[in-house]
């Protein structure tokens, strides 16, 4: 079917066993593909009482009808799993151009059980799917596994995605990295595919991605290009500066989180912005498949050239670990990516371990603004090496073990990112509310409440921010499912969402359907968390945000006011007072929290 390979793949590690399935065509519509579709897949084949690193767990890999069809932007894919460091069902997103060469190879999804006897890497090729030893690749770094894999295919264009040491040491905050820079990032995804024994999945192919109707395609193709090209964010700041461009905007705004959030100014962010790159280390831009943003960076130092951090990074290993060497945000950035690690989790953590031992709360001497330390710490995180050891279960169970969980700025056990909400009502609630943990791009309030997209809100109101936030959530879950960049939200509504995907599947999706789409998604995960245990106890923000109030600045004396703010919210999803979605809300939806559908058994 048009914007579809039409195939689901299901590999049992345990038994070195592969089936395909068709993609259920009742499924397509109702879940669209990428994030939606493992959110359904997943729910049926798990008990969310499992240990997300335990062989019961299921790791799928998914894309969405936009990827690879030549829309501008369309080349993300999804990896969902139940996350080793919060415990909820999550996804991570990542570009690229893995999702389109998991297409070409003839397949939507990949679903992983088990775990192999011995390291593997899953090779999809031209249709065919074949399981490798990888031994001789363990121990690798994420760029030797991708070079060393595309050797052995004899074609340098194969496009993998794998784990580094952090993910073979099961570190939970492990990510998946393809093309060497792009990164399923968040929730330890890497973690649970270095449980499987699983070392890489190598995807290429020669299939076609057909549309319905060419001539609706082509120009609407025309229309999105110009639609991005012409918004100042997509086709101002972040082509000229890419995601940096936000150091000084948020720092402006005294809401850049410092020294493990103290703090929501960086006197020396100058010293790190997208401007200071450009000024210095810029070497050239990059981007994922069909990008005409270009948002990606390629940076030089010390004649070494590699792919340049992004916003989040900066600002993890920079204001928030109280430094501003730009050269070593680079350097941690380059580990990150070869080690396999989340950023935002390992500078967040780090950060944590500053403030702790600053407070005698630990005997390890790391100081803020500590540049060898923290880049050493980043290595030590990815080896397991020392307090590396500990660093790598994330800053809360670290500060945990030390006696003040308080000090880590997380929710639902994951690392918050670069807003601080005492000076942003709306992103406070989407911090607090995320599905998937602490978490800015499941729900990015920054547009309205910092750069005025849609329109300009206020963001030390909570007027009107429930509502603004559930939108903002189900958006962002259909643009997932779609395979599209969540950057082109920012020029694009969801009426053009239901466009793009109609003109690649020949649906006729209105913009009430696309939010539907994600409502539907949304109240997925969140059946699923609840039944692994969150309550509404969990949809709160770190003690310090709710409670210290900001000190500079136009937020000066604020802090994130969870009632009854969150109580508004639950009442628009349809919820409970204990945010647990109405037996009238499911029905609704369509959901069935036990949905008979037989998954076939390799």
């Amino acid at each position: 079917m048009n914007g579809y390979a039409e195939k689901i793949l299901h590999v049992d590690l345990a038994r070195e066993r592969m089936v395909e399935e068709p993609f259920p065509e009742g499924w397509r519509r109702k879940y669209i593909g990428g994030r939606g579709l493992g959110v359904r897949i997943f729910q049926d084949m798990v008990n969310p009482g499992i240990d997300p690193l335990g062989a019961e767990n299921v790791l799928i890999f998914a894309t969405g009808p936009v990827a690879g069809s030549g829309l501008p932007l369309g080349s993300r894919y999804d990896v969902i799993t139940k996350s080793p460091l919060t415990g909820t069902l999550t996804s991570a997103n990542s570009g690229g151009k893995f999702g389109t060469s998991m297409k070409r190879a003839g397949f939507d999804a990949v679903v992983i059980r088990g775990r192999a006897e011995r390291p593997v890497s899953l090779v999809l090729d031209d249709g065919r799917a074949e399981l490798r030893d990888a031994s001789d690749l363990v121990g690798m770094t994420t760029s030797e596994t991708s070079s060393a894999l595309q050797a052995d295919l004899g074609d340098p264009g194969a496009s993998v995605a794998c784990i580094g040491p952090a993910g073979e040491r099961l570190t939970r905050i492990a990510a998946i990295i393809n093309e060497n820079s792009r990164a399923a990032g968040r929730g330890g995804v890497g973690a649970v595919m270095g449980s499987k024994n699983l070392k890489a999945v190598a995807a290429r192919g020669a299939g076609r991605i057909t549309v319905a109707d060419a001539a609706r395609f082509a120009a609407l193709k025309k229309e999105i290009a110009g639609k991005i090209r012409e918004n100042a964010i997509s086709g101002g700041g972040l082509p000229r500066f890419g995601t940096a461009v936000l150091v000084n905007i948020i720092n402006e705004n005294y809401i850049l989180p410092t020294r493990n959030f103290q703090t929501a100014h960086f006197p020396a962010a100058e010293n790190v912005s997208g401007e200071r790159m450009a000024d210095t280390i810029l070497s050239g831009k990059m981007g994922c498949q069909a990008c005409v943003i270009q948002c990606g960076r390629d940076v030089e130092v010390e004649g070494k050239r590699t792919a340049g951090p992004e916003y989040e990074t900066i600002w993890a290993f920079g204001p928030d670990c109280g430094i501003d060497n730009l050269a070593a945000v680079v350097e941690a950035n380059n580990l990150c990516n070869d080690l396999g690690i989340d950023t935002i989790s390992a500078g967040s953590t780090i950060a944590c371990a500053m403030e702790l031992s600053e407070k005698g709360y630990i005997d390890e001497e790391i100081r803020f603004g500590d540049v060898d330390r923290m880049v050493d710490l980043v290595r030590r995180i990815g080896y397991r090496d020392g307090i590396g050891d500990e660093l790598a279960e994330g800053s809360f169970r670290f500060a945990r073990r030390h006696g003040h969980p308080d000090l880590s700025m997380s929710v639902k056990r994951q690392e918050l990112p670069a807003y601080d909400p005492r000076g942003l009502q709306g992103h406070g609630l989407a911090y607090a509310t995320s599905v998937r943990g602490g978490d800015h791009v499941y729900a990015y309030l920054i547009a309205p409440e910092v750069l005025g997209s849609p329109e300009k809100l206020d963001p030390y109101s909570s007027d009107g921010k429930a509502a603004w936030t559930k939108t903002f959530q189900d958006l962002t879950a259909f643009i997932d499912s779609s395979g599209s960049c969540l950057f082109t939200s920012f020029p694009l509504g969801a009426a053009d969402y239901g466009a793009m995907v109609s003109a690649v599947t020949g649906y006729d999706i209105d913009a009430g359907e696309v939010l539907r789409t994600g409502e539907r998604i949304w109240n997925m995960q969140r059946v699923f968390n609840l039944r692994a245990g969150c309550t509404r106890e969990d949809d709160t923000l770190p003690p310090r945000l709710l409670h210290e109030p900001l000190t500079e600045g136009a937020p000066k004396g604020r802090v994130w006011e969870r009632e009854p703010l969150l109580d508004e919210y639950y009442d628009i999803r349809g919820w409970d007072r204990e945010g647990r979605p109405t037996a009238e809300k499911l029905r609704e939806l369509g959901i069935e929290q036990k949905e008979a559908v037989a998954v076939p058994v390799p």
